[in-house]
C-alpha cells in the first residue's frame, strides 16, 4: 500500500483550523472579560465544542477522498 497524501494534508488542516479558531476566540477576550463568570464559562464551553464540527467531513475526506 502506498501512503495517501490526504492524511498529512488533513493533519495540517486540523492544526490550521485550531490555530485560526484560537485567534478568533482570543480576539473576543477583551469583551468577554467584562461578562459574569457564568456567561464566560458558557461562552468558552460552547466555543470549545463548536470547533469540532468541521472535523467530521475533514476526517472522512482524509480516509475516503469524499466529503459526503
Amino acid at each position: 500500500m502506498n501512503p495517501s497524501w490526504r492524511k498529512p494534508v488533513g493533519m495540517l488542516a486540523i492544526l490550521l483550523l485550531i490555530a485560526v479558531w484560537c485567534v478568533v476566540i482570543i480576539s473576543f477576550s477583551e469583551v468577554i472579560s467584562g461578562w459574569h463568570w457564568a456567561a464566560q464559562l458558557m461562552f468558552y464551553l460552547v466555543t470549545g465544542i463548536i470547533w469540532i464540527t468541521p472535523l467530521k467531513p475533514l476526517l472522512r475526506w482524509m480516509e475516503t477522498a469524499r466529503w459526503r
